[in-house]
């Protein structure tokens, strides 16, 4: 199984996602906790939480994408390791990373934006197994399930607590939900996810997320991994007393740019010199 193979199924079964999630009416089908006194308790519409139930919720379903296509599936054994799944088809032995991400509507042209993972550690360390279940090299494709949906205006009070039979009054904090499957590197926009943070930010166009219409979709993974792995921080380049070399997309151009014709006019004399210096074994 190629990647361009497994994007195609995962669209398609992303595709069904949001019946299995949502009621007819487009909301949530999830109105909150209950404890062992039938006592419920509202859900918070904070994205962490969000997040993390969706995930719960979309778990079966990936077992069942599995099982349909010939793949193996594998859960991040910890927190805040890399992929939270990773299939492997069972035929060919390819290995595939899934990352959840979702995030809301700001308006129906805008959302608030994901974080897209690391641009340190295993994204530049790519034979190491710190903080990843496989290797990062070791993955024919690293792909994003992506959640958009819209916050209700009108919600519980979390302070309230409600009774089973009060469950069909309980407003759903979250509706219309929209899932798509794309390549990370598509969606991929040039800035970090949030001020300083270490982690590759997504577009926020949804057109753009849905589409996988990114800046790197032009430019290709090769650029997508070259641009983040060299990406610097303020406080990553102050630490290592270094001026920041690019920090959009403009800049990197003329890095890249910066004194390649002498490089390339003298080709000849580097590859010959590279050859004299091999150290004597």
């Amino acid at each position: 199984m190629k990647p361009d193979d497994f994007l195609r199924l995962l669209q398609a079964h992303a595709a069904t996602f949001a019946k299995a999630v949502a009621t007819n009416e487009g909301e949530w089908i999830i109105k909150g906790f209950i404890d062992i006194y039938q006592r419920i308790y509202t859900i918070s519409v904070d994205t962490k939480i969000v997040s993390k139930v969706l995930e719960l919720l979309l778990f079966p379903m990936f077992m069942e994408f599995a099982k349909k296509h010939g793949l193996k599936v594998e859960l991040c054994p910890q927190q805040n390791f890399y992929p939270d799944l990773t299939f492997t088809h069972t035929e060919s032995g390819a290995r595939f990373a899934v990352d959840i991400k979702s995030t809301y509507r700001i308006n129906k042209d805008e959302a608030n934006g994901m974080t897209l993972g690391a641009f340190t550690g295993y994204f530049r360390e790519r034979e190491s197994k710190k903080n990843t279940l496989y290797p990062y090299s070791m993955y024919a494709g690293h792909f994003v399930l992506g959640v958009l949906y819209s916050k209700c205006d009108d919600v519980a009070d979390e302070r309230k607590q409600f009774k089973l039979e009060d469950l069909p009054k309980i407003p759903s904090v979250i509706k219309d939900f929209q899932f798509f499957a794309q390549p990370k590197y598509r969606i991929a926009s040039s800035r970090p996810g949030s001020g300083n943070t270490k982690n590759i930010g997504s577009v926020t166009k949804v057109a753009h997320l849905i589409k996988g219409e990114g800046p790197f979709a032009v430019l290709g993974e090769q650029v997508y991994d070259d641009y983040w792995m060299y990406y610097l921080t303020r406080d990553m380049a102050e630490a290592l007393k270094v001026k920041r070399p690019y920090t959009n997309l403009k800049e990197y151009l003329e890095y890249k740019k910066r004194g390649i014709e002498t490089l390339k006019a003298h080709e000849k004399e580097i590859v010959e010199m590279a050859e004299q210096e091999k150290p004597v074994k």
